[in-house]
Order: structure tokens, then sequence, then C-alpha cells
């Protein structure tokens, strides 16, 4: 029996089953009660209250508290007919009667004649209808939506011909978050089934690729209850589940297939089922332990940054891969014990993943993997151990041939542009985002004016300042200053790209130039983006250091060696340069956006480009792990380098190719998403993982160890010391000898 901390539990799991699967099932429904409010109290992305861009929409609500106002475009009507008067007037009257609506504007309201005037489209074919709400708390505001929204679907009885869209702040705000849940939950639907079908195929039998599936599954739901005590001491974003639902089913079901293929391949070789998950966790079991660790380690740097979101994001992916490690370490050694047989039929020679092993579980090839001969066996036959075999004869050309192919790859990158998508990152599928292009288009409306200055000053002394500004070549055109409490604004319309370099550079200097008197602040998207990019910029060097250093250390803790982390890092590095020209060609040029249906934003995301360069390095440090566990697995039992990574590949490839497949079918179904963050995290992750498990583990790794050779476990003196004496090395398998078949009875 294997003398290892992780083999006890898998067997400890395995036996006592049905109390493992019990408490699993408190925690999934402890996370299915969860997700209803955790979907209720998810924000967009925010900046630190304390940013300065921040500040100015803090002291402008102030001036005005409300909980935003909803929008109602009454479309093909006439402005002058009596009956559109009337239909209108009675259905702002019924409005303004509603809990939490504090004032109805529309065109025959009276007041002063602009504001009327604003009400009617420029081409006299439709009308507003503007209910501005009370600063209510969540639930109040959620109801007095609701109700203003049934109100106004409901003019269009009086009208014959008359159509009315509702949009405005609080419900783009809702039907967004309704479109990220319902986008999560389709890719789920749509992935889970897929994934298992997939499974089928690898594994030839439904139970055994059923347990991966289930157990992605049970990792998805129970996190749910995490991420809704983490809102209780911080904001959590729609990214935030997105990322946990996109990781949870890909790690899971990459731990899932690891370990069923391990425990087939010693149930292949003759152990009895419940010494074959021993056996199988002590070897694939601490390769998922390091792997969920270097994963976390990976996602603890985005705790160091200022910004909430990405602090929510980085404690969020921790928990999922928490989680899915203990999901895949007890819970699915608890269903192996439910099915212990019928997961291993042998019929694993019909399967991708059957190769070697099956063919040892075969008449005398009963053999202990320790003790096959050290070349030239079967271990050394098969598609990936044969392709490895070539890269080794040119190994330098390989190499050359693959960076340069990623390094091309990644060439868009060059015209890479950032901003914050706003609307254009939201399908015109959802309404509210109609009705803002509505009144843009036919109001001369804008719902996020370009740059605005607030200042507690007059509005005429804020006029004086601004048109000092006037002859700027980057200002278009400047609004006439409005006053809102004891504040005066003044927006500024930029010449060129809204959130572009010049927008920026703007921002930048009416703050050296501020409007004298008292306190003044610059915000807008140019503005909100500047401080975002500089908060950025401040936590990415801690970050990274935290993260890489963090990885050094847990793959030197795994293998001795100081080059082979180093390697990998770069070797992520250069592929993940390849996935961002990918993300800058479809998202910022729109190549391929019709074949795709994607949103071309023209830009990327900062959000999103952090979120995908965290979670894909982690993937990528995923599949590092499971290749460098059974190489260093080959290594320690004498074999030189070159062999082992013939080996390595021949006994993982099988199982990363089908992970990455896997993991693809999940990405590409959140790449198909309507909301285009999605879209870009779902693309982002799924190129990454494609090119990390193809050019990078099958020919690039090769490559480079073979041209490293003994060199690839090189450590200076004291670190080699060091790993002696407290490295977390793998316990030796013992040679058991499995229990000999009964002789058959005799006529």
């Amino acid at each position: 029996m294997p003398n290892s901390v992780i083999g006890r539990l898998g067997r400890w799991c395995f036996r006592r089953k049905w109390w493992v699967l019990a408490a699993w099932v408190v925690a999934i429904a402890g996370g299915v009660l969860a997700s209803g409010p955790l979907f209720d109290r998810l924000e967009g992305e925010n900046v630190p209250s304390w940013v300065e861009s921040v500040q100015a929409r803090e002291v402008l609500s102030r001036g005005d508290a409300s909980a935003g106002t909803v929008v109602g475009v009454v479309d093909g009507v006439d402005p002058a007919s009596p009956a559109v008067r009337a239909a209108i007037s009675e259905a702002a009257g019924a409005i303004a009667a509603i809990p939490g609506v504090r004032r109805v504007d529309h065109p025959y309201a009276g007041g002063p004649p602009a504001r009327a005037a604003a009400q009617v489209a420029t081409d006299r074919r439709a009308v507003l209808v503007s209910a501005v709400l009370a600063d209510l708390d969540r639930p109040e505001a959620d109801a007095a939506v609701a109700a203003v929204t049934t109100r106004l679907r409901a003019v269009p009885s009086a009208l014959p011909g008359a159509t009315v869209q509702v949009g405005g702040g609080p419900v783009l705000f809702r039907s967004v978050n309704q479109a990220v849940k319902s986008d999560l939950q389709t890719a789920e639907m749509v992935s889970l089934p897929i994934t298992l079908l997939v499974l089928v195929f690898v594994f030839g039998g439904l139970i055994a690729a059923g347990l991966p599936v289930i157990a992605a599954a049970v990792s998805v739901a129970a996190v749910m209850a995490v991420l809704l005590g983490f809102s209780a001491f911080t904001d959590i974003d729609q990214n935030s589940v997105t990322v946990v639902t996109l990781l949870g089913l890909g790690l899971s079901v990459d731990y899932g297939l690891l370990l069923v293929a391990r425990y087939r391949e010693e149930v292949a070789d003759g152990h009895a089922p419940d010494v074959a998950v021993a056996r199988a966790w002590a070897t694939a079991g601490r390769t998922i332990l390091f792997s969920a660790l270097t994963v976390a380690v990976t996602l603890v740097g985005l705790l160091t940054f200022e910004l909430g979101t990405l602090a929510a994001l980085g404690a969020s992916g921790v928990s999922i891969a928490v989680v899915s490690m203990l999901a895949a370490l007890t819970f699915t050694a608890a269903l192996l014990g439910v099915f212990p047989r019928r997961v291993a039929r042998r019929r694993l020679s019909r399967s991708p993943l059957g190769g070697a092993a099956a063919r040892r579980g075969r008449g005398k090839a009963n053999i202990p993997p320790s003790a096959a001969p050290p070349s030239g066996d079967l271990d050394e036959r098969g598609f990936f151990a044969g392709l490895s075999r070539i890269v080794q004869r040119r190994p330098l050309v390989v190499a050359l041939v693959t960076g340069t192919a990623l390094l091309a790859a990644g060439a868009p990158l060059v015209t890479m542009s950032v901003e914050l998508p706003r609307l254009k990152g939201i399908p015109r599928t959802i309404e509210a985002a109609r009705v803002a292009d509505i009144l843009e288009g036919r109001f001369d409306r804008t719902n996020n004016p370009v740059i605005t200055v607030v200042a507690r000053t007059d509005a005429a002394s804020l006029d004086a300042w601004a048109t000092r500004w006037q002859a700027d070549p980057v200002v278009a055109r400047i609004r006439p200053a409005t006053t809102v409490g004891d504040v005066a604004s003044v927006d500024l319309a930029v010449a060129g790209a809204p959130q572009g370099p010049a927008a920026r550079d703007l921002v930048r200097r009416l703050r050296a130039d501020r409007p004298p008197g008292g306190p003044s602040w610059v915000t807008g998207d140019a503005a909100v983006l500047a401080d975002l990019l500089n908060l950025i910029g401040r936590g990415l060097p801690l970050a990274l250091a935290v993260a890489l250093i963090g990885m050094v250390a847990l793959l030197f803790a795994m293998t001795g060696s100081l080059v082979v982390p180093i390697k990998a890092i770069l070797a992520n590095l250069i592929s993940l340069g390849a996935a961002f020209g990918v993300l800058t060609a479809v998202f910022g040029n729109g190549f391929a956006s019709g074949p795709l249906d994607t949103l071309t934003v023209g830009a990327l995301n900062p959000f999103v480009m952090v979120v995908v360069f965290a979670f894909a390095f982690g993937l990528s440090m995923d599949y590092e792990v499971f290749l460098l566990g059974r190489i260093k697995e080959y290594v320690d039992r004498g074999l030189d380098t070159d062999a082992a990574v013939r080996r390595g590949l021949q006994h993982t490839g099988r199982v990363i190719t089908s992970a990455a497949l896997l993991m693809v079918v999940v990405f590409g179904c959140f790449a198909a998403a309507r909301i285009g963050n999605i879209e870009q995290i779902g693309l982002g992750l799924t190129t990454a993982v494609l090119v990390d498990a193809t050019i990078v583990r099958c020919l690039l790794v090769p490559a480079t160890m073979t041209l490293l050779g003994r060199w690839n476990w090189w450590a200076p003196g004291p670190l080699r010391r060091l790993h002696t004496r407290l490295g977390l090395r793998e316990h030796p398998l013992p040679e058991s000898t499995p229990a000999p078949e009964p002789e058959p009875a005799r006529v």
C-alpha cells in the first residue's frame, strides 16, 4: 500500500463513500440556495471610491440623489396629436403614483420649454416618458422599476400603431445581469452534455465518463456559497461568476479525467479497486494537488491590486481551484467506491487513453511499471512517444519554428488599444441597449459624457473657465454648464477616440489646470480608464512577483530544479502572447467576427486582459504540472531525460490532449455568449488552452528539454540540499504483486 497521505485519503474516501457523498450533497444544497441571492448582489466593474473619477460621480449623485431613471420611448406617434397627449399624460400620472418614483418628465408636463422639447425626438416621431426614482434600497428599487416598466408597456394599448421600448440605467443594469446569468446557464447546459459525450468516447463507458462531469457540476454549485460569503465583504461582479464557472468546469473535468485514467491503469495492472485508488491518488492525486496550488498561487497575485473587482476575482479563483481539488480528491474517490468495477472495466484498449496500460493488462503483461525495462518497451510506443522522438531528432529547429509561429500569432498586439467597452460590449438584442442608441441618435443625448468637470462653483464661473479649452485641438465641443445642488458640471466632447490616448492626456491636463474657487473633479469614461490603468500599473509588479515567485517555489518543490520552472514560465508567456494576439485581431480589428458571431469593440477591456492573463497562465501551468509530474516520476526511476520525456509525453499526451479538448468545449460555449466580456474571456482562454496543449506541450517542451538535457534538473547547491530536506517528493509506490487469478475448476 502506498505510504502517501493523499493515497490514504483516496482509499479512506473510497471505503467511506456514503459519508463523503452526504457531505458534498449538503455543500451542493448550500450552493444552490446561495446562487439566487448572489446574482441579486452582482455589481458592475468598479473602481475604488477614493479615485477622483469615482468621487466626482458620487458628488453629482449626492446633489441629485436617486436610484436612476427609467426611460420609455414611445415610437411611431405624432407629438402634436391630442390622443398622444392624453395617453402620455394618463400614463405619467399613473407612474407618478408608484411608490419610489420621485418625478416623471414628459413633453406635456409643463415646466421649462427646454425640458419639454428634450422629451421629443428630433424627427418628431417619438416621445419620452422618464421616471426619476428616489434613492431606494435594492428591493424597493427593483419593485419600482418593475412597476414603471409594466405601466410603460401598456401605453400602446391606447395608441394604435405605437410601440414602446423601455431602458435607462436601472433597466440596463438588470438586463445585463440577467443576460450574464442566462449566458452562464446556457453555457453549462450545452458544454456539460458535449463534455460527457467526449468522455464517453475517451473512456469507452458512460459511468467512467460521468464521474468528471458530475464532479465539475458539484464544484461549481458548491463554490456559489463561498462567493455569497465574499459578497458580504466586497463587491462581486459578473466577471467573478463567469470566471468561477469557467474555471470550475475546466479544472474539475481535467482533474477527474486524470484520476480516472490513472485508476484504470492501476486496475489494468491487476490491483484491487481500493489499492488502485490508493496508488492513483498517490501519483495523479499528488499532481492534482500541485496543479491546484499552482493555479491558486497564480491568482493570489490578483489580491494585491487596489481594485475591488480584481481582488474579488482573485479570491473567487483561489476558491474554485481549492474546491475543485477537494472535489476531485474526495468526491471522485467516493463515486469510484460506488461503481468500482464498472469504472474499471478493461476496455481501455478501445479508448484514446488505453495505450500501453491496456496492453500491459492482458496476458502475462501484469508487471508493475517500475519493473519495466528501461527502454524500447511498450511505454515508448505510440503516437506521442513517436512525436517526441521526431522532435528530439531536430530539437533546435522545432524550438525556433514553434517560437517564431507563436510570436507571429501575437503580432496583432502591436495595434492593441484598451478601453472600457460600455454599451459596445452589450448586444442589441437587449432592449435597454437599443434605447440607449435611440437616445443618442434621435434625442441628442449621451449616457456617458466623454469628459465631465465637476466643481463647487456656479455654472457661469465654470462656463468661463471651460471656454479657455475651446481652442484645444482635442476638444470638439463644450456643452453649457449645469447645476445640481451646490455643484456645477460641464461636459467636453473629444475629437477622436473617446477613451484614446489623446482623451486621457486631456484628462491629465484638465487636472493640472483646475477651475478657480472650490474643489473640483474630472470624470467621464476617459478619466475612469486613466485612473483604472494607473491602478493596474501600480499593482502589476507586485502581483506578478507574488505569482511568479510562488510558481517557481511550487515547481521547485515538485521537481528539485530551478531551470524547469523558469523555462515553463517563459514558454507560457510566449503562448499567452499568441492568445492576446488572437483577441486583438477578433475583438479589436473585427477579424472573423462574422463566423464567430462576436462583438467588435475596437479594443480590449483592461479588466478582461488581467483576468485572461492570470487564469490562462494558471491553466497553462496546470498542463505543465501534468506533464512534469510523469516525467519526474521516470527520472526518479533512473531513466535519462530524453527517455523520460518520451514516456512522460506518451502517458500524459492523451490525457492532456483530451483535457484540452474538453476545456475548449467548455470555454468555446462561453465564447458564444452574448455579453462582450464573457465572449472575450471565453475566446481568450480557449485560444490559450489550445495553443498550450498542442504547440507548447507537444513540441516546444520536448524540444527545449532535449536541448537542455541534464541541465533541466540543475539547481544551486544550497537549493539542492534544501530540496533534499524539505522537498515535496512523491512516496515511491510499492512493487506489489497483484493477486493471482483463480485456477479454472476441473471438470
